[in-house]
This record gives structure tokens, C-alpha cells and sequence, in this order.
């Protein structure tokens, strides 16, 4: 047997091996993909009617966020009689950011702002915030709304997302905002990490029937007051970094509606700067660990790998390794010519992606907006760093340092 039959027989084995790796994981992928045309549309922003009036509690947790809270102090003003009350619940800021909020309530009385307790044992500052503005909350109000601190919403997003809710009967309901790209890095990076979310889980806008499925988003976080008082507030979500999903998962399994729809029409967000700050801080949460099974998190990297990760790195290896020209098509196994095939249709799916994810970015101002349509090249770094942070606790987050017993 000749050398060049000992490498096709290689070439044979390593493809089939990768074929019985990647087809199956391409089978779900395309599930969740062809559900999209079915998904709810974005949400519109809408004037409220007076039956709305006051029945929605907006509670806001901030540490340190003098500098980028200021959009949505002046968001929330805008929003109508639908919004009972504003609680700012801070967790000791030393950066002024509560005199921020206080500037604001003497034009608008309905922000408040307190502060939380001692942070107990096994709880993560978040949930313990939330948890403490929901305690705190009117019990009159028949909606919580949890939103972060650097969200900006669009007149019109409570009366918009309550009556979306009651008119699709949801109990809990969340929004994908509008990212806002100001820098090249990020605008390369940031696309491709949000691929592993949109990889993993339905469309925004598609009911979910697993509650283990579930998606949600903590920036806007909308639950009627009973069901959260029957799962005990975020109590259930003490000692999540994710509590979002945490607690939406937990409350889809006790048989309550949740959906996760689209908001780009009615909020933005500006998460972190740069494209450092991005890999570091949103990737050690998109694993959603403390969310997930162990068997659920090894299928997502599973899947993650076999049709993000994978993909690029097979193609550009065969062209570099084995260019077109220098062998005969009809001479390579069937295998690697399957092999290649499908990875280059997932590559061209990865760059049509862009357009169905472009609504969801404001790039205007943004340098190098350009490099969002070259995102799927960080896709293998982007899988990297789920596979970095699915076997990482962090022990530091906003400032806060936490025990190893989390």
C-alpha cells in the first residue's frame, strides 16, 4: 500500500468521524433556523389606555453606573401612567450614581431610590438588588419590570410590552434590546458571540415548549407580581450569574407562559466598551452554566462546535492543505467531498445570518461598522470562550467579590 493510499484512507477516516460529529448537530440547527418565518414580529411602541394605569412596579439595580445610567433615567420619564413607580435599588455605588437618580426625582416622583441590604450568603448581587426592589415594590402593581442600568428605552416600551403580554397571555415575557457598536473590535466580536445564543435556542419570538429551553433577558424582564411572588422572588435565582434564564426557566416549569421576544423597536443597549470588554465580561455569562445540566452544556458545546466552530476552520484547512489544483475532485474520498460541502453550506448560512441580525445592531456611529459582516470569521474565537467560561465560576463580577462556595 502506497504512501498516498495510507493519507486517503486518513483523509477518509478523519472525514467520516467529523461527518457523524457535525450532521446530526446541522439536523438541530436547522430545526430552530426554519422556525424563524413563524416567530412573533418585534414589538411596537404604543400609548397606554387607561386601563393600564399604574400597574407597573420598574425596579433597577445599579452598582457604579454614573456613566452610562443617564439614558435610561431619562427613558423611564418618558414612559407614561402605566409605570406606577421607579425603584433604583443601589448596592452602595461611590461614583454618584444615586444622586443621578435623585436629580431625576425631583422632576419625576416616581423614582425612588434605596439601598440594599448587606449582601447575604449565597446570594449574587443582581438577584439580591431585584429581589429587594421587588420586596420593597407596590403590592397594587399587577406587573414587576426588572430593567438594567444601561438600557435605553424608547417612549412607549411599558405600554407596549404589558399590553403585548396580556394580549398573548403571557406570564413572563423578555426582550432582545437593539446593541449599539461604537468600536471595530467589538463590531467583529460582539456579532459572533451573540451567534452562540442564537445557535443554541429558538428565534426570538417562538414559544418554547421546554422549560429547559427556555431563553430570557435580564435588561428587560417583565413578570406579573403574583407569579413572582409564588416562586419566592428571585430568591430561586440566589446564586445564579444568569438569574435571568434561571429564573424564567423556574417559572416556565411550574407551568406559567414565558416568552422571549424581540425589542430592537423599542430599546437599546450599550453593554460594554470595546471588544476586551466584551469577551470578557458578556462571555463568561453566554455559557449559562448555572442555568443549564451538565448534560444540557456538553450538548450546546457539542453543537456550538460542530456548527460555529467547526466550519470555518474545515474549509479554510482543506483550501491551504489540499488546494483544488493540485488533485483531481474525482480523486478525493466521498467523505472529504461531504465534508467539505457541508461546512461550506454552513459558512454561507453563518454570512446570511448577518442579514436576519442586522436589524438588531445600531452601527451608525460605529468605526469599522464594516467588520460586522466579517463576524463569522471570529466565530471560532467566539466558540473558544463559552468552552472557557462553561468550566469557569467567576469570582468577581461589577466590582463584587464572591467565595469560592457560589
Amino acid at each position: 500500500m502506497t504512501t498516498v493510499d495510507n493519507a486517503l484512507i486518513v483523509e477518509s477516516a478523519i472525514s467520516l468521524l467529523l461527518l457523524l460529529i457535525q450532521v446530526p448537530a446541522t439536523a438541530i440547527l436547522f430545526s430552530r433556523l426554519l422556525k424563524g418565518p413563524r416567530r412573533l414580529p418585534p414589538i411596537e411602541p404604543q400609548q397606554p389606555t387607561p386601563e393600564l394605569l399604574g400597574r407597573v412596579s420598574v425596579v433597577v439595580p445599579t452598582l457604579n453606573e454614573a456613566l452610562r445610567i443617564s439614558p435610561l433615567l431619562a427613558g423611564l420619564s418618558q414612559q407614561s401612567y402605566e409605570v406606577r413607580e421607579i425603584i433604583v435599588v443601589d448596592s452602595k455605588s461611590d461614583d454618584g450614581t444615586p444622586d443621578l437618580v435623585k436629580a431625576t426625582q425631583q422632576k419625576d416622583p416616581r423614582f425612588r431610590v434605596m439601598t440594599d441590604d448587606p449582601l447575604p450568603s449565597g446570594w449574587v448581587g443582581r438577584p439580591w438588588a431585584l429581589h429587594n426592589g421587588f420586596l420593597y415594590s407596590s403590592e397594587a402593581s399587577q406587573w414587576f419590570l426588572g430593567l438594567d442600568a444601561d438600557i435605553q428605552p424608547h417612549p412607549g416600551l411599558v405600554a407596549g410590552l404589558v399590553k403585548t403580554a396580556e394580549a398573548q397571555g403571557y406570564d413572563l415575557v423578555s426582550l432582545s434590546p437593539q446593541f449599539i457598536l461604537k468600536y471595530p473590535g467589538e463590531c467583529w466580536l460582539q456579532p459572533a458571540l451573540l451567534m452562540t445564543l442564537l445557535y443554541r435556542f429558538d428565534p426570538a419570538g417562538i414559544n418554547t415548549e421546554q422549560p429547559e429551553r427556555v431563553m430570557a433577558n435580564g435588561q428587560c424582564f417583565l413578570c406579573r407580581r403574583s407569579v413572582l411572588a409564588a416562586v419566592g422572588g428571585y430568591s430561586s435565582a440566589s446564586a445564579s450569574f444568569c438569574d435571568d434564564v434561571t429564573l424564567a426557566r423556574k417559572i416556565a416549569a411550574q407551568g406559567y407562559k414565558v416568552g422571549f421576544l424581540d425589542g430592537a423597536k423599542v430599546l437599546k443597549v450599550r453593554m460594554y466598551e470595546g471588544a476586551m470588554e466584551t469577551w470578557k465580561e458578556w462571555g463568561r455569562s453566554l455559557d449559562l452554566k448555572d442555568a443549564t445540566t451538565r448534560s444540557q452544556l456538553w450538548g450546546d458545546l457539542w453543537l456550538l462546535t460542530s456548527v460555529q466552530g467547526l466550519p470555518l476552520l474545515i474549509v479554510l484547512t482543506f483550501l491551504l492543505i489540499s488546494p483544488p489544483q493540485t488533485r483531481l475532485i474525482a480523486s478525493l474520498p466521498t467523505s472529504l467531498l461531504l465534508l467539505v460541502g457541508l461546512n461550506l453550506f454552513l459558512v454561507v448560512i453563518r454570512f446570511a445570518m448577518l442579514i436576519a441580525i442586522a436589524p438588531s445592531y445600531d452601527r451608525k456611529s460605529a468605526k469599522g461598522s464594516w467588520l460586522f459582516w466579517l463576524s463569522p470569521l471570529a466565530d471560532p474565537l467566539a466558540v473558544l470562550r463559552i468552552f472557557l467560561s462553561a468550566f469557569h465560576t467567576p469570582r468577581e463580577w461589577r466590582g463584587r467579590k464572591y467565595s469560592a462556595e457560589l
